[in-house]
């Protein structure tokens, strides 16, 4: 099992959601987006931040230097095909590993939810299908 899967397994044990983690610095960096439907607090973080470090210095022989835990923000990461069903309605900004009929890689609209593996998007009052597959990074957009 990779690191992501058993840190999400843990995070989950917590009753929380791994919504993404970050490696830099040659790995001695860890950064982990955590969630839960009530939103994230201060002790929220302290208490996986706890729980994780003590899963990687007793299960997990992990060479790191720091480990930060924080909310995903507003502009929340979209990974999972969850996401684009529990996020419909909102603005999301999509970027696309291959351009979508030879023309477009960066999409910008109000998810709509998720059919047959295809995220909807409407833009411009149309629904684009975006092929889960295809989506390199995708975030949320904070409505100002």
């Amino acid at each position: 099992m990779d690191l992501k899967a058993q840190l999400e397994n843990v995070v989950s044990q917590l009753g929380y959601e791994l919504v993404d983690l970050e490696m830099s610095n040659r790995g001695k960096l860890l950064r982990l987006f955590i969630d839960k439907p009530a939103g994230v607090t201060m002790d929220d973080c302290v208490l996986v931040s706890n729980q994780v470090s003590h899963f990687l210095a007793v299960e997990n022989d992990v060479d790191y230097d720091r480990l930060e835990v924080s909310s995903p923000g507003m502009d929340r990461v979209l990974s999972k095909a969850e996401d684009f069903v529990r996020f419909a309605g909102m603005r999301a900004k999509i970027k696309l590993r291959v351009p979508m009929d030879g023309k477009s890689k960066n999409f910008v609209g109000v998810l709509q939810g998720l059919e047959s593996g295809e995220v909807l998007l409407e833009r411009d009052g149309n629904v684009c299908r975006l092929a889960l597959t295809n989506i390199d990074k995708a975030r949320l957009v904070p409505e100002l």
